[in-house]
């Protein structure tokens, strides 16, 4: 047990802001953890107030947990677990006051709450900032659940004055990441890491069946990379409570776990594109408008799954999602999204964006949102090409033969072998009907005439001397 333990190094506020402006060159997303383990957090205990000197503490004696304390607490009494710590700040530490604490109350047997239920798939437990600058300001990013937790190219940041404990339990053995930053320090190297981890603290603050990796390189596409957590998509959604959606037509964007009130700008791009510079421009032209000041915005790459006719799969396509919610109804979603539109449309050419869908949950207001035509018709025509010679290929589909279109005059003799189709009860069986001998005796081969344009019968049921009728 190492309660009481002193912080090894403590970074002076100045010094990790110095630290995470460089980091913040790499233009990465940075992925700051929510919940601590701080003495001084009030919601951290069951009484919703912070310990006294007339109070008792607690702390389950079987609980693994790191506690951070940044200053020095009076208390009466304190129950310890068996396997923890306190990190303790420059100066920090606990004292018992003689007689009672005048400034105390009564005094009350207070517990530090259970923290083992923080899972690292929780996308309620992470904010996201474009850089540490805006991490720190309070500047976050809104993003659809699978893109909240942490992804493959993100630097995962807790905070550097706080301890946690995460539950890092998952399908997959490990979990990729950029960097990660602990109590001040930033780990980009796994071999680093994979030390600290081993640790009594690093054990306190990560425990489950999957292991935290770091040192994935950046990414390089100015388009900017797939998340990659949609294979974690079960997992993430199972977290997330929703709420019913108020609006006409609720919508469902890419990597989301819940229908929301708003709308999707779907964006095709080019070479061109620079998700980073679309983001700024996006920011700029609209989101500083008095208008759009109430709207959460979130812009990224997602791979949408192409199909035909909603059931044979043609893989994935890359493209731009832009999620806008307003809290509303999304009308004024609607309205950002159809400026966007607008935009996209005059200036796409410049911007390296070759296409632009728009869908709102609210009725539809003006021009109606659609990629352009060209595209869809053209992405369509070639799916059916390639599905069409696909399926020529292994014979499930025949293309007609210049055979099956022979000009009439070429047809065979009709003196040939006829094909009689199928059995005529009236004609090819006579038995059937011996009381009319006359439909079927001698005379039945005068009753059909052929010619070199039609065939002549006599109708049965009418005399010979009724009109005949000819096929």
């Amino acid at each position: 047990m190492q309660w009481l333990s002193q912080l090894p190094r403590m970074l002076k506020i100045p010094d990790m802001l110095l630290l995470f402006c460089l980091v913040g060159v790499a233009n990465a997303l940075y992925k700051q953890w929510i919940p601590d383990t701080n003495y001084e957090n009030k919601t951290n205990w069951d009484k919703g107030d912070i310990p006294c000197g007339n109070d008792i503490v607690q702390f389950s004696a079987q609980r693994k947990v790191s506690v951070f304390v940044e200053t020095t607490h009076a208390v009466l009494e304190m129950r310890l677990p068996v396997d923890g710590d306190f990190i303790l700040n420059s100066g920090a530490g606990f004292y018992a006051v003689t007689g009672q604490d005048p400034g105390c109350g009564t005094g009350v047997t207070t517990e530090f709450k259970d923290s083992e239920s923080f899972q690292w798939y929780d996308p309620t437990l992470w904010q996201a900032a474009a850089t540490l600058n805006d991490l720190e300001q309070g500047n976050f990013l809104f993003s659809v659940h699978e893109e909240s937790v942490p992804c493959h190219y993100d630097d995962v940041v807790f905070k550097a004055l706080s301890s946690f404990r995460v539950d890092t339990s998952s399908s997959h053995s490990s979990i990729t990441v950029k960097s990660v930053s602990v109590l001040g320090d930033t780990f980009t190297t796994q071999s680093e890491f994979s030390q600290y981890l081993s640790s009594s603290l690093g054990k306190l603050q990560f425990h489950g069946s999957s292991a935290v990796a770091v040192g994935n390189p950046a990414c390089e596409d100015p388009s900017g990379c797939d998340c990659g957590n949609s294979v974690h998509h079960q997992q993430i959604c199972s977290t997330v409570t929703c709420d019913s959606p108020n609006c006409k037509n609720p919508l469902r964007p890419t990597g989301h776990c819940c229908d929301v009130c708003g709308a999707i700008v779907t964006l095709l791009f080019d070479d061109g594109f620079n998700l980073q510079t679309y983001r700024e421009r996006i920011r700029h032209l609209f989101l500083a408008l008095p208008q759009y000041q109430s709207i959460q915005l979130g812009m990224s790459k997602v791979l949408k799954p192409q199909r035909l006719m909603g059931i044979i799969s043609l893989g994935t396509l890359s493209e731009i999602q832009i999620v806008i919610l307003d809290g509303e109804q999304g009308i004024q979603s609607a309205a950002l999204a159809q400026d966007i539109m607008k935009d996209a449309r005059s200036h796409g050419s410049n911007l390296g964006i070759s296409g632009v869908e728009v869908q709102t949950s609210s009725e539809e207001t003006g021009d109606s949102a659609g990629l352009a035509v060209g595209v869809v018709f053209g992405v369509l025509l070639l799916i059916t090409l390639i599905i069409l010679g696909v399926l020529v290929h292994k014979g499930v589909v025949q293309m007609p033969t210049l055979n099956r279109f022979k000009n009439s005059n070429n047809m065979p003799d009709l003196g040939g072998p006829l094909d009689h189709g199928f059995d005529n009860p009236m004609f090819d069986q006579p038995t059937m009907m011996p009381d009319i001998p006359s439909l079927y005796g001698t005379g039945v081969s005068n009753s059909i005439s052929m010619t070199q344009t039609a065939v002549h019968f006599v109708n049965p049921a009418y005399d010979e001397s009724e009109t005949d009728f000819t096929a």
